[in-house]
């Protein structure tokens, strides 16, 4: 009778893989992880102007309508984190669930979104680092602070923008426990931070809860009303809460992750749902006037300098810098992490290097470099046109939410079929008689999110045609190119790890604990 090695590398090697990653990290890490992909010090701080502009403070409603739709998206996550703890966390679960084209393109799609995400968090330093001191302005003067849309502004959030991809780009090549402890002394400061500024702001309220249900006639012009208006606002929403399976991306270098992974992608969306609920809902309360234009141009850090006065205001900002970094930080090793996942199965030219781990850090070194050197290609974009990087960033997100419906539709077509959850599902998470509604829930928000924000609309993308089908022009040649690879390379020679990354014993599954042994 075969023996069943039955620690995590043992698990790890019932997939085919053998243990390279470093696997060194703690439950806490993994939470952090997928929290500070979130990051609502940097989301919120960065796109709460264009939220309010657009939508008025009941843009707040579209904050509790996409954490009700992505918590459903994150609960089908949470039963396959449990069941596959795999590097590549999306691309793998669909890779076992899906198609071998399905998981392909999730891979690939998932990829470029990943990289163009990295130069969009990385330009919101421009937001917050200036309205500390004008000394962060390089470019430009006192008038272009926290701007990112401004020629001199767009000039000055690369120069950041730079910087912090070449250090996120560095950590990342340290290893993974350096990442995790800059990643988790960001998380706890942001934790503290975002929680003291919402006490903070509950002694400066101006006007009750209420204040949500305003909309300030910005429905005005729209042939749906304020509807239409509701529409373009909850952007800012869906924008934010998303990348919360870095939890299971990190599986393979997660001690146990089998258990840990699970809960860190509920607590990591549900933690950061709350308190950027809690933050958007009292900074509307604790602004004086609800009508200042101030509010739609320079967004969050303003209400909190005025409500906290220069100084105290400056912490937070700072503290949102922080926040910003990590986030960084954060997509850049999800990033990473995918690349690697699919080059050691082949599926990636030059998949032997792109694959190979450091010997001494346990980390990939070419696919970091890859990920910081496309970022800050990508950010030159917005030198020449800050409509360009806008329909870049608002297709990132696009990008995500695509493959994240591939693997929800895959899913639901395995429950319809009786084959989820397996017979071998085990004690892991599961949804049990739940897991039809929420999935079936799960893919009709991903749909309609996925259609709401690809929407051609001048609010969001410009004038200009090209900018404003910008999402169905990127995305459709992204899927040509990833098409034509797959049909003419791919396709042929098949998925199959390569022999340098496949487990030096023999492939025996790993079985849930209470099974026997095959």
């Amino acid at each position: 009778m075969a023996t069943v090695d039955t620690t995590d590398t043992g698990e790890l090697a019932g997939f085919g893989y053998k243990q390279e990653l470093d696997r060194s990290l703690g439950s806490f890490s993994s939470f952090a992880a997928g929290f500070s992909y979130i990051s609502i010090l940097t989301g919120v701080f960065e796109l709460f102007a264009f939220g309010f502009g657009a939508a008025g403070p009941a843009v707040w409603w579209s904050w509790v309508v996409v954490f009700v739709g992505q918590f459903a998206v994150a609960l089908c996550f949470a039963e396959l984190a449990g069941q596959f703890p795999l590097a590549g966390s999306v691309y793998q679960w669909s890779k076992r669930i899906g198609g071998d084209f399905t998981s392909w393109m999730t891979g690939w799609i998932l990829i470029i979104g990943s990289i163009v995400t990295v130069a969009a968090v990385a330009v919101a330093w421009q937001v917050v680092l200036p309205q500390v001191t004008t000394k962060f302005e390089f470019v430009g003067g006192a008038a272009d602070a926290g701007y990112y849309n401004t020629p001199n502004g767009a000039k000055n959030a690369i120069i950041l923008g730079a910087i912090l991809v070449v250090f996120a780009t560095i950590v990342n090549m340290l290893g993974v426990k350096i990442m995790a402890r800059i990643n988790n002394f960001g998380v706890i400061a942001e934790l503290i931070g975002s929680t003291i500024l919402v006490i903070l702001l509950i002694f400066h309220f101006h006007r009750g809860p209420g204040i949500v249900t305003h909309t300030l006639g910005t429905g005005a012009g729209h042939s749906w009303g304020y509807f239409g208006a509701f529409l373009i606002g909850g952007i800012m929403s869906a924008y934010v809460m998303y990348g919360f399976d870095t939890a299971g991306t990190l599986a393979e270098e997660t001690n146990d992750p089998r258990r840990a992974a699970p809960p860190a992608i509920l607590r990591a969306l549900a933690t950061a749902a709350f308190i950027g609920a809690l933050l958007i809902l009292f900074a509307l309360m604790a602004v004086k006037n609800i009508h200042d234009k101030n509010i739609a141009a320079l967004g969050l850090p303003y209400i909190v300098k005025q409500a906290l006065g220069h100084t105290l205001g400056n912490i937070f900002l700072i503290d949102s810098a922080i926040a910003i970094t990590v986030c960084t930080l954060a997509v850049c090793t999800a990033c990473i992490r995918m690349l690697f996942s699919m080059a050691r199965d082949g599926r990636l030219p030059f998949g032997s290097h792109i694959a190979r781990v450091s010997g001494t850090r346990k980390v990939p070194i070419v696919p970091a470099l890859f990920v910081g050197a496309m970022s800050l290609i990508l950010l030159a974009v917005n030198i020449a046109n800050q409509d360009a990087f806008v329909t870049l960033t608002s297709v990132a997100i696009i990008m995500f939410y695509l493959p994240y419906l591939a693997v929800t539709g895959s899913m639901l077509a395995k429950r319809l079929r009786g084959e989820w959850p397996r017979p071998a599902h085990g004690p892991y998470f599961n949804m049990g008689r739940w897991g039809l509604p929420v999935n079936v829930f799960a893919v009709l928000y991903g749909s309609l999110i996925a259609f709401e924000i690809a929407w051609p609309r001048a609010a969001v993308y410009g004038t200009k045609w090209y900018f404003r089908f910008g999402a169905y022009e990127f995305i459709g040649a992204s899927f040509l190119i990833g098409c034509l690879y797959y049909f003419l390379v791919q396709k042929r020679k098949g998925a199959q790890v390569l022999a340098e990354h496949r487990a030096e014993v023999p492939t025996i599954p790993t079985p849930a604990m209470g099974e026997m042994a095959p």
